[in-house]
């Protein structure tokens, strides 16, 4: 099986109410898909998130890792600054990425000012490939 990742435009969720947004992220991600999801959660329906996770846990389902990246503006110009937090007002939720998988799939996400890296591991044992016997021709 491969890495599948999906992304999910915030236009796909912003008229979702908050428990419309944590099934749809959770339902790709207990089909073993990576969400990318343009913008981020509200930090309430982060903490539901995380709840609901851990209350659907089981033996198929080992929950999720999650991260959220978002654009610093520590470095900008006073003007740049206001820009930014005037875009921040217009937009809302739609600055930055949220990245939700399953914890059985996505081993850590690491962050840092310049990347992100995500590492998997892989959850079924590869077959290892048959000798044909050739039989001379």
């Amino acid at each position: 099986m491969g890495l599948t990742l999906q992304f999910v435009p915030y236009a796909e969720i912003e008229t979702l109410s908050s428990l419309g947004r944590i099934r749809k992220l959770l339902n790709a991600v207990k089909e073993d898909k990576i969400v990318l999801l343009e913008g981020r959660l509200r930090k309430e329906e982060e903490t539901e998130l995380i709840k609901t996770t851990m209350e659907e846990i089981n033996a198929e389902f080992k929950g999720i890792e999650l991260a959220v990246i978002y654009p610093e503006s520590r470095n900008f110009a006073f003007f740049r600054k206001m820009k930014q937090q005037f875009i921040n007002m217009l937009l809302g939720d739609r600055q930055g990425l949220t990245i939700v998988g399953p914890a059985s799939v996505v081993k850590e996400i690491k962050k840092d000012p310049n990347k992100i890296q995500l590492f998997t591991s892989d959850t079924k044992k590869r077959a290892k490939p048959k000798k044909s016997k050739d039989k001379g021709k």
